[in-house]
C-alpha cells in the first residue's frame, strides 16, 4: 500500500480496531497529494527541451505538420533557398515586417518582443512592426508552436499560442524557422555527429528525421546546443531511450532551453551576410574582456556581450580597465544594459578613461555588455567577470570562472 492509500484508509483502520473514531487532519492529506502533483508554470519547465514543450502543445493541434513545427511549403532546403531569405536594406540591415495577434495580451507582446530583441542585439534582423509591405509575419495564438521556412510570400503566420508557447526559446525557434533554417539535425553533415536510433522511432514519425542531403551548412559547426535542434528523447516509442544520440561521446548535451545559442546567431550572420560582433555567455559564472587585452583593443570596433544565465540576478566586476578618454566618452567606451537589448534600461552609462568601475548588477538573469570604439587612438581595454546570485560558484572556496568565447579576428570590426 502506498503512502497516500495509507493516510486515507488508517483512520477507519484505527476505528475498527480500537472502537472510537480517529481524525487525521485533511490538510495533511491535501498537503501530501499537493506535493507530489505540483502545477506547472515556466519556471517548473526550466529544464525542459524547448522542443518537447512544442511538442506537447502540437500534439492537439490540427495544423498538419512536418518535423512536429514546420507549416510544409514545397519541397526545398530553406537554407539553401535562393528566393526565401527576407531582402537586406542598404544599411546592412534585414528588416522583417510583422503584425501581432490583437488577443494577445501586454504580458504575451512583452515576451515576443524580448525573444525578437535578442535577434536585433546579436544579428542584423530587425523585426520591425508592419505598415504597407507585401511580405510579412503574422503573430498569432493559433493551435500550436509553428512556422514556415523561411519568406513564402504574403502575410505568413507565425503561430505562438498563448496557452503554451510563450517561452523565449519556442518563440525564438519558431522565427529562426521564417527566417529560413532547418532543424539542426536535419543537416547533410548530421551522420557524421549523431546517430538516430531508428528502432525507437515509430514508421509514422521517420519522415521527421529527414535528412536534407543538399543543405548549405555555411561553412560552420554542427551546434547540438542550437535552439533549432530536437531533444534527444523527441519522437521516441519507448520510455527512456533516446531517439538522438550524440557521436562519439553520446553524454553531450543537446537541445537548447533558453533561446538562440551562439551558433545559432553565427549561422543567422553568415547567411544574411550581416557583420556583427557579438556573444551569448550562458554559463552561471565566467569572463569577458576586450578583444587582445592586455594588449591594445582595435580601432572602429563595436561588440556586445549578452549575459543570460538560467537564474538569478547577474553581477560584473571590472578586473581592469584602460579605455581612451574623451569628452563624455563619445569616443572609445563600456555600458552596460538591464537586459538583452540596447532599449533595456542602463545600468552603466558610456565609461572611459583608466578608473575601474564600480560592480554592477542587473535586476534579472539578463545583461548585455557593449563596447564601441572610434577610430582616433586604442588602449589597453577591460576584462570583466560575471556571477549570477543563485549559482554554486564556489568548489574548495575559490571561485570558479569559465572563459568566455571571444569574437574571432574577423568579428572585431563590425560594420553597422
Amino acid at each position: 500500500m502506498d503512502l497516500k492509500m495509507f493516510l486515507v484508509f488508517t483512520p477507519f483502520l484505527l476505528h475498527a480496531i480500537l472502537g472510537f473514531p480517529i481524525q487525521v487532519r485533511a490538510e495533511v492529506i491535501l498537503l501530501y497529494f499537493c506535493a507530489e502533483s505540483p502545477s506547472p508554470t515556466e519556471t517548473d519547465s526550466e529544464d525542459e527541451v524547448i522542443f518537447n514543450r512544442i511538442l506537447k502543445v502540437n500534439k492537439d493541434s490540427s495544423q498538419y505538420l512536418q518535423e512536429g513545427d514546420i507549416v510544409p511549403q514545397r519541397s526545398r532546403s530553406a537554407i539553401s533557398c535562393r528566393h526565401c531569405n527576407w531582402p537586406q536594406s542598404s544599411d546592412g540591415i534585414v528588416r522583417v515586417p510583422y503584425v501581432l495577434d490583437p488577443t494577445y495580451e501586454e504580458s504575451h507582446i512583452k515576451g515576443i518582443h524580448d525573444a525578437m530583441a535578442e535577434f536585433e542585439t546579436l544579428t542584423c534582423i530587425n523585426f520591425v512592426k508592419r505598415k504597407t509591405e507585401r511580405d510579412y509575419l503574422i503573430i498569432k495564438s493559433a493551435d500550436g508552436c509553428w512556422s514556415n521556412y523561411g519568406k513564402v510570400g504574403g502575410g505568413q503566420t507565425v503561430s505562438v499560442m498563448k496557452g503554451g508557447c510563450m517561452w523565449k526559446g519556442i518563440i525564438q525557434h519558431e522565427l529562426d524557422h521564417a527566417l529560413g533554417f532547418l532543424h539542426e539535425h536535419s543537416r547533410s553533415d548530421r551522420d557524421k555527429h549523431v546517430k538516430i536510433m531508428w528502432e525507437y522511432i515509430s514508421p509514422a514519425d521517420r519522415p521527421d528525421f529527414k535528412k536534407f542531403e543538399n543543405s548549405n551548412n555555411l561553412g560552420l559547426p554542427y551546434d547540438y546546443s542550437s535552439v533549432m535542434h530536437y531533444g534527444p528523447y523527441t519522437f521516441t516509442n519507448t520510455t527512456g531511450r533516446a531517439t538522438i544520440v550524440p557521436i562519439p561521446d553520446g553524454s553531450v548535451h543537446i537541445g537548447q532551453r533558453q533561446g538562440l545559442s551562439n551558433l545559432d546567431v553565427a549561422k543567422i550572420n553568415k547567411l544574411y551576410n550581416c557583420s556583427r560582433c557579438s556573444t551569448i555567455l550562458d554559463a552561471a559564472s565566467g569572463s569577458l574582456r576586450s578583444a587582445n587585452h592586455p594588449r591594445n583593443y582595435s580601432d572602429n570596433t563595436n561588440c556586445v556581450w549578452l549575459i543570460r544565465t538560467q537564474s538569478g540576478k547577474i553581477s560584473l566586476h571590472f578586473q581592469a580597465f584602460e579605455l581612451q578618454r574623451t569628452r563624455g566618452c563619445q569616443g572609445d567606451y563600456v555600458k552596460v544594459y538591464d537586459g538583452s537589448s540596447k532599449s533595456s534600461a542602463v545600468l552603466m552609462d558610456k565609461t572611459c578613461g583608466s578608473k575601474i568601475p564600480n560592480d554592477v548588477v542587473a535586476s534579472s538573469n539578463l545583461m548585455l555588455v557593449e563596447f564601441v570604439t572610434d577610430g582616433a587612438g586604442t588602449a589597453a581595454g577591460f576584462q570583466a567577470t560575471f556571477t549570477s546570485g543563485r549559482s554554486e560558484n564556489k568548489e574548495n572556496g575559490k571561485e570558479k570562472q569559465s572563459v568566455s568565447n571571444q569574437p574571432s579576428s574577423s568579428q572585431r570590426k563590425n560594420i553597422v
